[in-house]
């Protein structure tokens, strides 16, 4: 069983985006990652976009990533905590990953307390002030019969589009410019308007792709997850204070 009482954050591995050889690459670097978390962790969050398409049918799942599944499978062995929030890529995710790893899937935002601390959890699309299309369209996409019907389509057709739309998203890294401009960009906006009516020590998202931590007053935190195309970065609660951190940066 866990021994660990560390509790770890990560977002955005976008598994399958880019070349074959590249995705390999992050998955094989995400497994390493998981191997030095184990030793101490006693939870582990994986904040949405995990795969960069994801859509679970009756009896059919996405082809690969078996090395990422089997260290799933192991954290599960060894007693360690698995929670997964659906991202905006992931969004399908259904049964899968709580019967076969026992892991608590998260379709919105989660909180948790964890040794005084309070924490606010959400993967963070559609959150916010504007993007009105794309809360149109997860709206659409999470529907019942959105969903009933995409799986009516052959997974070779219905991967093959998903894939298509996927990988139009933008993963880059952020110039200095921008880094300054996130203080005001709408996941910021949203903490704060979510801190006037209760209290949290740390606002946790991933989907905006920078690793960010942002005070938004005397005690509150707002900590972006980044990804792991460009910069490796997780976040780490010791059970005293939540720090990003970057492996094999």
């Amino acid at each position: 069983m866990a021994t660990g009482n560390k509790i770890y954050f990560a977002s955005d591995f976008h598994l399958g985006t880019g070349t074959f050889a590249s995705s390999r690459e992050r998955e094989d670097r995400l497994v390493r990652w998981l191997d030095m978390i184990k030793v101490d962790a006693a939870e582990v969050f994986l904040m949405g976009d995990v795969f960069d398409f994801w859509f679970e049918y009756k009896t059919v799942v996405p082809r690969g990533y078996i090395r990422f599944l089997g260290k799933l499978a192991e954290l599960t062995d060894a007693g360690i905590k698995r929670s997964l929030v659906k991202g905006n890529h992931d969004m399908w995710m259904f049964s899968y990953f709580e019967q076969q790893f026992g892991a608590t899937i998260i379709s919105n935002e989660l909180e948790i307390e964890r040794n005084g601390k309070k924490f606010y959890l959400h993967h963070g699309d559609g959150l916010g002030p504007g993007d009105a299309m794309y809360k149109m369209l997860k709206k659409v996409f999470r529907s019942k019969l959105c969903q009933w019907l995409f799986a009516r389509v052959h997974p070779n057709l219905g991967v093959g589009i998903a894939n298509y739309w996927s990988q139009h998203s933008r993963i880059t890294g952020e110039s200095n410019e921008e880094r300054k401009a996130m203080e005001k960009e709408w996941l910021v906006i949203h903490s704060r308007h979510l801190l006037q009516s209760k209290y949290y020590d740390y606002l946790v998202f991933g989907h905006r792709h920078l690793p960010l931590d942002i005070r938004l007053n005397d005690k509150s935190r707002y900590v972006n997850l980044g990804e792991w195309v460009n910069y490796n970065s997780y976040a780490v609660f010791d059970g005293e204070e939540l720090t990003l951190q970057y492996f094999e940066k």
